[in-house]
């Protein structure tokens, strides 16, 4: 066992029982609105906000996230410790936890899906794309030497080690996402997790990802149609708050999501769009705004040889109006955007090079290319609003007759959100250009510019082995000026050779009924109801 420096978690809370906290147990029922269905309750296999929402409420990791700072605190660890050289954190992990499913939550457990997620086939990831774990350890198994996750030990019942192969300063924050959340071993064997023999909204998923299995507040109720409910565990080892059952019920449309507000069907929705803000504010509903944490962005894939030159992809750049759509289109004090990792992040470069809003200048970059009306598939998605893309049909409209103003032949490709549209754009296919946007998940500059850029893509088809060499560098320094100015050096080394064009840093609101006395709005959407407090 390497040597270990000092500890560098805190201890956590007690386990409390639910009859220390609320004598009767919660007893409300709680309605959310989603913008769209969940692609699937897996979260090791998918990364749409609307199935993290889900899961974050049944399945917990080893650590959790501050709500008012971001940084990692105790959850199903109570504590770590760091090995000298960087390589090793052992976890002390919460005595008397169960899965929902009545099973010991241990070492052992931590390690199955551990090696689990690092043992992925070439094959699921191909049906998964949404899979994490490459974007946040470089590789799987079958190319371990790349990766930077080496192994998984149990030390003892309540002891786990995981070791890497190499420094990696996000790693704890890491830890946070929910696609690390921890499911039950026993679940994932009998549901086949890595078995996608069935089907939910078009989506290939496992029967496990139809019924997930953790340590969480909420137990899985049921899935039917536009509607998830979720029930209060009444095992769970903290504090259940006041609700009892969740209902998240999907409504495509932002008119029928804010009228279904009104209406009292539901206590609370996401995504609030411009025209929503002004209707709610003047019927006096809450809106809670986030801050901004995401970046929206027009896609280009280099795989489509037009958009191999240069000077095509920085005419595309130079044919958007950002402050127009941004004015259009997204809530007040959202603001323009020139690189991928938003301003409150270290790594943030003040001059990172921008090309600006210039028609005249991107007509004569396409004629210096040669560009001759080359088709320029377009595809945007339908049915879905996102925090960082509140009204998808809209902008595109938008982009679409800017592109076109210069000279662009642009092709529309509506999918609809439901019918594999993340999928379609992010694996390798004739998708040229495409909206998209990345909603950051922990706070680290790692967490946008690592799985966007850190390697070749079936989105964007970029290759720039220097940029991957420098993310893959960065991510092993420590905090402080050296890691800051090498994320400042790859922010501007992306930017300049444009392989998509970051348009807006979001702000994303929710809207909520006069039922809700307080809502635990956070920037990376770590978000558990156990935490809203009802009026009695």
């Amino acid at each position: 066992m390497l040597p270990l420096a000092s500890c560098t978690g805190v201890p956590g809370p007690t386990p409390s029982s639910s009859s220390a906290s609320t004598p009767a147990g919660p007893t409300a029922t709680f309605t959310f609105g989603t913008a769209s269905r969940p692609l699937g309750l897996d979260p090791a296999l998918v990364s749409d906000v609307d199935s993290y929402r889900i899961t974050r409420q049944i399945l917990e990791g080893l650590v959790g996230v501050d709500q008012t700072s971001g940084k990692p605190t105790p959850l199903l660890a109570t504590e770590w410790t760091t090995s000298e050289d960087g390589r090793s954190y052992t976890f002390t992990l919460r005595e008397k936890v169960k899965f929902q499913d009545g099973t010991a939550f241990n070492a052992a457990a931590v390690c199955t899906n551990f090696k689990r997620w690092f043992n992925f086939s070439p094959a699921l990831r191909k049906q998964a794309p949404g899979s994490s774990f490459k974007g946040v350890f470089m590789a799987h198994a079958d190319q371990a030497p790349l990766s930077i996750y080496k192994d998984c030990k149990a030390l003892s019942a309540g002891s786990v080690r995981i070791d890497l192969t190499q420094p990696f300063t996000g790693f704890l924050q890491a830890l946070t996402l929910p696609a690390f959340a921890i499911s039950s071993p026993r679940a994932l064997a009998a549901g086949s997790a890595d078995v996608l023999n069935q089907n939910r909204e078009g989506q290939p998923v496992s029967a496990y990802a139809l019924h997930p299995v953790g340590t969480g507040p909420y137990v899985f109720g049921s899935w039917d149609n536009n509607t998830v409910t979720l029930n209060t565990n009444k095992g769970y080892w903290g504090d259940r708050g006041q609700i009892a059952t969740i209902n998240f019920i999907s409504y495509d449309h932002p008119q029928t999501r804010l009228q279904a507000l009104l209406d009292g069907k539901i206590d609370a929705y996401d995504s609030v769009t411009v025209g929503n803000f002004d209707q709610l504010v003047k019927r006096g509903k809450q809106i809670i705004q986030r801050d901004p944490f995401s970046v929206m962005y027009l896609g280009m894939n280099q795989q489509v040889p037009v958009l191999r030159d240069l000077k095509i992809r920085q005419a595309i750049e130079m044919a958007l109006d950002k402050d127009t759509l941004i004015r259009k289109f997204f809530i007040d004090n959202t603001s323009a955007a020139s690189q991928f990792v938003p301003p409150k992040l270290s790594g943030f470069n003040n001059n990172a090079p921008s090309l600006g809003y210039d028609q005249a200048k991107a007509k004569k970059l396409l004629a210096d290319a040669g560009y001759k009306g080359e088709e320029l598939k377009f595809y945007y998605p339908l049915n879905v609003a996102r925090p960082y893309l509140p009204t998808p049909e809209k902008v595109y409209a938008e982009i679409s007759r800017q592109l076109t103003a210069v000279g662009l032949n642009i092709k529309p490709m509506p999918v609809d959100w439901s019918d594999g549209y993340l999928q379609k754009v992010t694996s390798p296919g004739d998708h040229a250009l495409h909206l998209l946007g990345w909603n950051g998940s922990y706070a680290d500059p790692d967490n946008f510019v690592g799985p966007l850029f850190g390697e070749k893509t079936g989105e964007f088809g970029y290759q720039d082995p220097q940029v991957f060499s420098k993310i893959l560098r960065a991510r092993g320094l420590p905090d402080g000026k050296e890691r800051t100015e090498q994320y400042q050096t790859i922010n501007a080394q992306i930017a300049e050779s444009v392989p998509a064009v970051p348009i807006a840093f979001p702000i994303s609101a929710l809207a909520l009924s006069d039922r809700v006395l307080k809502y635990p709005a956070s920037p990376v959407l770590n978000e558990v109801f156990t935490n809203v407090q009802l009026k009695p």
